[in-house]
């Protein structure tokens, strides 16, 4: 059986009516939508950490969106053609 962590989690009344909504909507429990939410996060570098924190100035927000859309931008490019053999 996996080894499981319990915490107390308090949140106001409209984050919880959102997550209530949320679960009902994907057919997922509390437990399933928090444990997910938990582990995406905790993957994600420190940018977009302070970004999802709101710990960026409005300034940082704007030349981060423009870094993540270069990133995006770079990750599309299609790779270099394979040259025929001769």
């Amino acid at each position: 059986m996996a080894k499981r962590a319990v915490i107390r989690l308090q949140l106001d009344v409209a984050a919880k009516q959102q997550l209530d909504k949320l679960c009902d909507r994907r057919g997922m429990t509390q437990i399933a939508v928090l444990s997910r939410l938990v582990k995406w996060f905790g993957r994600q570098d420190e940018v977009v950490q302070a970004s999802v924190l709101n710990l960026l100035s409005d300034d940082a927000l704007g030349d981060l969106a423009n870094v993540l859309i270069d990133r995006l931008h770079d990750t599309d490019k299609p790779s270099e053609p394979a040259r025929a053999a001769q």
